[in-house]
């Protein structure tokens, strides 16, 4: 009943995702969204995801790369978690510095934090506040959000529900009518020819 309800919605607002190639001459930067134990990590956390392709495990190897910046925030959204007392924003600083000219972006939750940063990215973007940055591309499959079923919400003071499914779905749907380029699947290809 559930799942027919889903792809009832799914058929009203449907949007295309496209399979991206990252062309090697383009620099692209890639934004990984809460990747935290709590929520990748089976075992780790009260928010596990079983159906995402990301593994809190397999990325500790972030914390001691030299060319990885990590952004510890205290908002959803990353990208206003990113300003600094000074009005500056590492965020920022780390497109311009790296002359970044494509974000790939992948995280947890779908509808929440992936969709504020990426939501509030290209608004920044369509100011001119984040050039060189063209295009931001949300990797379907590597993001995921939560379930709080109807039935356990109804049951608790002060919750609402929150289906997985669908709230993935209306996250990458509302990302990609604000601009973001929704990919079923990314590869990285040769340079573009002239």
């Amino acid at each position: 009943m559930v799942s027919q309800k889903v792809d009832l919605l799914k058929n009203e607002i449907p949007f295309e995702e496209e399979s991206v190639v990252f062309s090697e001459d383009v620099k692209t930067g890639l934004v990984l969204v809460d990747i935290i134990n709590g929520f990748c990590t089976v075992g780790a956390g009260n928010l596990v995801f079983p159906n995402s392709q990301l593994n809190g495990h397999a990325l500790q190897w972030l914390e001691r790369e030299p060319n990885v910046t990590i952004r510890r925030k205290d908002c959803y959204d990353g990208y206003l978690g990113s300003m600094e007392e000074d009005g500056s924003n590492v965020f920022v600083d780390w497109v311009k510095t790296n002359r970044i000219k494509t974000l790939l972006v992948v995280g947890i939750c779908t509808d929440i934090c992936v969709l504020d940063f990426v939501c509030s990215t290209l608004s920044a973007r369509n100011r001119g506040f984040l050039s060189p940055l063209e295009d931001v591309v949300v990797y379907s499959r590597g993001c995921a959000t939560f379930d709080f079923p109807v039935s356990v919400a109804r049951n608790t003071k002060d919750s609402i529900a929150h289906p997985q499914e669908l709230m993935h779905h209306v996250g990458l749907y509302m990302a990609k009518g604000r601009g973001a380029k929704i990919a079923r699947e990314v590869s990285f290809g040769a340079p573009e020819k002239p």
